[in-house]
């Protein structure tokens, strides 16, 4: 059963997505909002496997919300206006939806959510963790590195790409940050928020920060904040 949320300041819209979804019994939809900051907080409390969002919504867009959220689910857009279908697949949104939805398109978008998560099962259900005493091979354009695990500090989301940063370098590798995390020692590496992975063994100073947060500085000299819902995790990690 996928746990689904539906983000529309349209009560029609999503009564009717709730209708369509109905054909659909392995999709549950446990909740709903119609705004930005109600859709951060149902996400929050429930951690849904899907979102259904809305793209135009009074104050913030749905691309606002979506940047606010420490580690986003899966999404699929849903809009009246096709103008920013090529943003929604750059952010690397599951499909993009026009309206009035269309049972066929729905159908389509949902057997790629089934297609995602299958390939995700296999691929980690095959691969081990790996530690920090690990050795990894990056090459970027014609520069390749063999590189402990222990030596690099954090990791930072490029679009579908993610920086790492070890010495002076900072390559570039064709890995989401969410696929990095499920391959990391969460022991060792800590998702500070939607956009870093840090090293806890690269932590030089920590400090409180806005609105309960904290703010990481590396031995490298990178400051990195920890939101304030990953700051109660990391609290928890780090202490005896």
């Amino acid at each position: 059963m996928q746990k689904a949320v539906i983000i529309d300041d349209e009560r029609l819209a999503r009564n009717e997505l709730k209708r369509l979804l109905r054909d659909f019994p392995d999709i549950e939809v446990a909740g709903e909002a119609s705004n930005s900051k109600e859709g951060v907080e149902v996400i929050e409390k429930l951690n849904p496997d899907l979102v259904f969002l809305d793209i135009q919504m009074p104050g913030e867009t749905g691309f606002d919300m979506l940047a606010k959220l420490d580690k986003a689910p899966q999404v699929i857009f849903v809009t009246a206006y096709d103008e920013y279908a090529l943003k929604a697949f750059e952010i690397n949104a599951l499909d993009y939806l026009m309206k009035p939805v269309e049972p066929k398109r729905l159908a389509d978008a949902l057997h790629k959510l089934k297609q995602k998560q299958e390939a995700e099962a296999a691929v980690s259900s095959s691969r081990t963790i790996l530690t920090d005493k690990d050795q990894v091979f990056v090459k970027d354009g014609d520069r390749c590195w063999f590189v402990k695990l222990s030596e690099v500090r954090m990791f930072e989301s490029v679009g579908n790409y993610a920086k790492i940063y070890f010495g002076n370098n900072k390559p570039l590798i064709l890995k989401s940050l969410n696929a990095l995390e499920e391959r990391l020692d969460d022991k060792v590496f800590f998702r500070a928020n939607r956009k870093y992975i840090i090293n806890m063994k690269m932590i030089e100073k920590v400090e409180t920060y806005f609105n309960g947060g904290l703010l990481l500085e590396l031995t490298g000299g990178e400051k990195v904040e920890v939101s304030r819902r990953q700051a109660v995790k990391f609290r928890d990690t780090m202490s005896l």
